[in-house]
């Protein structure tokens, strides 16, 4: 057995699940891995986050030069493998109304927490089976509508703070289509005049967002929901969240964009339509609500997450060598095409006019 072998089975000793049956849970793009325990007739989640895997996360006074120094992970503010971001946001979370797992045992230091066990129908699963489209994705902007209306607490813990979705951390992730889209798709590195022009670009962009002033979960959509099998307490219980980790203090439209424009499935045009005007109209209803805002920020943020997502999706099959991502890329392209018709993506499209005129079709 190696060293973390035995550091998990003194977890699962101490939380008295050692005995436990075990299942491995297929996972995607993050460098944790979970399994499915099972005993006397209970389920749990075991989480495994080595603290080692990834970079560091972003210290809460680091500077942007610092954080450019640190990586990837501290300029985009990912939390990395500091699982006290996981187990504070869920109890947060669980707080606030919305259904996040129960946290029944954590050793942060050593990346192994036990979860409450959501089930396995995740939102894309569910509509496969059967279930309705509309629905779900209904109360899924239910959920957006809640936590965007809801004061939430300030986080305390060892370790972690919630950090602000700024500039930097937007840039760091939109800069992705050049560092690795372009590469990817054109063999060879971009010209130093064409990045800066658009970065420039995306400043200009990022000054008319409106000031963070909600929690947003950063991937919110099909693959990282789930349709729960009993109602609860309230219809919003229904909603399993299971990825907010990296959930920073930012935009509400955000969380909208990740649903609606989703990067593994095609959402239709009508529950798009849906989402958006419940959204709104649910948050006309709890008051302060500028829809002319909130317009605005969705269709910067839009265009921002797509050209990250591209990116993202490239470092994937380049660097990690997971060549399913390509699959995904025309839906994304599809995406980021029709995000940059959009007025308030004016410098971001006459940028890619002339550097990259390819993305203005899907």
């Amino acid at each position: 057995m190696t060293e973390r072998d035995n550091l998990e089975k003194a977890f699962l000793e101490e939380a008295g699940w050692l005995a436990a049956h075990r299942a491995a849970i297929t996972g995607d793009a993050s460098t944790r891995s979970y399994h499915r325990l099972t005993l006397d007739g209970r389920k749990a989640i075991l989480m495994n986050a080595p603290p080692a895997a990834e970079s560091a996360s972003c210290p809460p006074d680091a500077t942007p030069s610092q954080r450019a120094l640190l990586g990837y992970n501290a300029q985009a503010r990912l939390a990395g493998a500091n699982l006290h971001a996981f187990t504070t946001l869920a109890g947060i979370l669980r707080d606030s109304g919305l259904h996040a797992p129960e946290i029944y045992a954590a050793d942060a230091d050593h990346g192994f927490a036990l979860l409450e066990d959501l089930g396995d129908d995740l939102y894309v699963r569910a509509i496969d089976k059967g279930a309705e489209e509309h629905d779900l994705y209904a109360r899924a902007a239910d959920v957006l509508v809640h936590l965007h209306a809801t004061r939430l607490p300030q986080p305390v813990a060892v370790d972690y703070t919630l950090l602000d979705y700024d500039e930097t951390a937007l840039m760091a992730e939109a800069n992705l289509l050049v560092e690795w889209y372009w590469p990817w798709l054109r063999g060879g590195k971009a010209p130093d005049r064409a990045i800066e022009a658009y970065r420039s670009a995306w400043r200009q962009m990022l000054s008319s967002l409106s000031a963070p002033h909600t929690l947003v979960l950063r991937d919110y959509h099909a693959e990282n929901i789930l349709w729960l099998e009993k109602e609860g307490d309230s219809p919003l219980q229904r909603v399993g969240l299971i990825d907010f980790q990296d959930g920073l203090y930012g935009h509400g439209a955000y969380d909208l964009v990740s649903l609606a424009e989703d990067a593994r499935r095609d959402v239709s045009a009508a529950t798009v339509e849906m989402m958006l005007a419940r959204y709104m109209d649910g948050r006309d209803q709890a008051g302060g609500f500028d829809r002319a805002a909130f317009a605005r920020d969705y269709a910067i943020l839009a265009a921002q997450r797509n050209a990250k997502i591209l990116g993202v999706f490239a470092r994937l099959v380049v660097r990690d060598a997971k060549k399913r991502y390509e699959g995904f890329m025309p839906r994304v392209r599809g995406h980021f095409a029709r995000d940059l018709a959009r007025p308030e993506a004016a410098p971001l499209k006459d940028w890619i006019a002339e550097y990259m005129p390819e993305l203005l079709s899907s």
